[in-house]
């Protein structure tokens, strides 16, 4: 039996729809979420996803604004504009697109953005709260991940999960949000000795390291759910994760393609956090 293909755009459409919703009922009382996007230099990469999270925005009703920087900037320059921003009534969210050049210190423009408007949930205060199982911004691809499993209707308690990647940005927040979720969690990395004795135990695999072809088919336990979250390129140019997807889909119960699988879900739950923040505002009035 082949996995069944959890379909990103699917999912995101319908999560789209709802968000969609509560944006026309916030305009009613005023309130229009509102998005800021800072992008330094020209990375052709940066560009795509900071257009498409702008269109999204657009298409859900919110407010957007995009603030363009040369790479040779400097970093005064940006946390002025980080702080205008915090300040600003009508921007809800805050992102700056990273990566970010050499002469800018990313943990210092991380931290300038107000918790309050930390849509990429990358605060160090955003990461506490996540980390001791408090409400906060989450970051958007880990919180992807998160309803992607919720659509499965398997539940993560008493689950062994076991993440392949520990960046700061989806390896170790997705760990922290399964363990909230009371599933055992295994971390492993590129370091990882005989990975395989770790990734063919697991009920849930999410590998998120960037390396094509990481994940084979002997790697899966049967009927695993199997989450990739790699975006590679493969020797013939052809875009691709870190999973063999041909050999684990015969194995696993469950499994995201690439593309269109995680990528369309971050920029949904991108637009999740800015209504979220948008919605506290409502609160705090």
């Amino acid at each position: 039996m082949e996995a069944i293909l959890l379909n990103g755009k699917e999912i995101a459409e319908k999560k789209r729809k709802m968000i969609r919703d509560e944006v026309s009922q916030l305009r009613l009382k005023n309130i229009i979420p509102g998005l800021a996007v800072i992008l330094v230099g020209d990375d052709s990469a940066s560009r795509t996803y900071v257009t498409n999270k702008q269109k999204t925005s657009k298409q859900l009703g919110m407010h957007s604004i995009l603030i363009e920087f040369p790479s040779s900037v400097s970093e005064e320059d940006l946390l002025s504009k980080v702080q205008e921003l915090n300040i600003d009534p009508s921007i809800h969210g805050i992102l700056v697109q990273l990566p970010l050049p050499k002469q800018i210190d990313e943990i210092k423009v991380i931290e300038a953005i107000s918790p309050n408007k930390d849509v990429d949930g990358f605060h160090p205060i955003n990461i506490g709260r996540l980390m001791i199982g408090q409400d906060t911004f989450i970051p958007c691809t880990p919180f992807g991940i998160m309803e992607m499993i919720k659509e499965t209707g398997v539940t993560v308690e008493g689950k062994h999960v076991v993440i392949v990647g520990r960046s700061n940005i989806v390896g170790k927040p997705a760990g922290q949000l399964f363990l909230n979720e009371n599933g055992t969690v295994t971390y492993c990395h590129s370091r990882t000795p005989k990975l395989h004795e770790y990734t063919s135990k697991a009920d849930i695999l999410v590998s998120a390291v960037g390396k094509v072809d990481l994940i084979r088919g002997d790697h899966v336990k049967e009927g695993a759910i199997v989450i990739d979250v790699g975006m590679n390129r493969n020797a013939s140019g052809k875009l691709c994760g870190d999973v063999a997807f041909e050999e684990v889909k015969k194995k696993a119960s469950y499994i995201t393609p690439v593309p269109g699988g995680v990528g369309p879900m971050t920029i949904t739950m991108l637009m999740e956090n800015t209504l979220k923040a948008a919605k506290l505002l409502l609160q705090n009035r």
